[in-house]
């Protein structure tokens, strides 16, 4: 228990810890593929394997199911996403939707330009994942024209949305 004057703990990583049947081919789809690279890998035989890939800077975007209807229609045109959808921001959507598609990912819905200027395609992956590919067209993200945040600004850099 902390008092006033305490800071909460601060934390240091997210991970986002995903149980995949075939390892072998959600291995190979997220670090060859998608290009995470692997940080450590542990093996006690081959029944039991991890492997924890880098994803560089990592956000944890809550929404509420009004959000999660507005974004599932926007990119995709109907409800597709379950509870947990993981988004990666990459340099090329077109180019990493296309190797995603080769390497084994369902096309749900293909790049799309969002009112935020973002390119974001959605795929079923491998390890049961619904993902997001998306590709800042400007540069950073943004927020679109009319749009306020809960800090009360329009285009509010931390007002971010993938």
């Amino acid at each position: 228990m902390t008092d006033e004057t305490t800071p909460p703990p601060a934390v240091r990583q997210l991970r986002l810890v995903v149980e995949a049947g075939d390892y072998d081919a959600a291995l190979a789809f997220y670090r060859d593929v998608l290009g995470l690279p692997e940080r450590i890998a542990y093996t006690d035989g081959e029944d039991d394997r991890v492997a924890i890939l880098d994803v560089g800077r990592a956000t944890l975007e809550i929404a509420n199911p009004a959000h999660k209807r507005a974004i599932d229609d926007l990119e995709v045109g109907r409800q597709v996403a379950g509870h947990l959808r993981v988004a990666f921001e990459v340099d090329d959507a077109q180019e990493a939707t296309r190797r995603a598609v080769e390497a084994g990912a369902e096309l749900v819905a293909p790049p799309t330009t969002t009112p935020w200027r973002s390119l974001n395609s959605r795929l079923d992956a491998p390890a049961g994942l619904h993902v997001t590919l998306f590709q800042e067209l400007d540069g950073e993200e943004g927020v679109p024209p009319g749009v306020v945040t809960e800090s009360g600004a329009g285009d509010d850099p931390a007002a971010r949305r993938g």
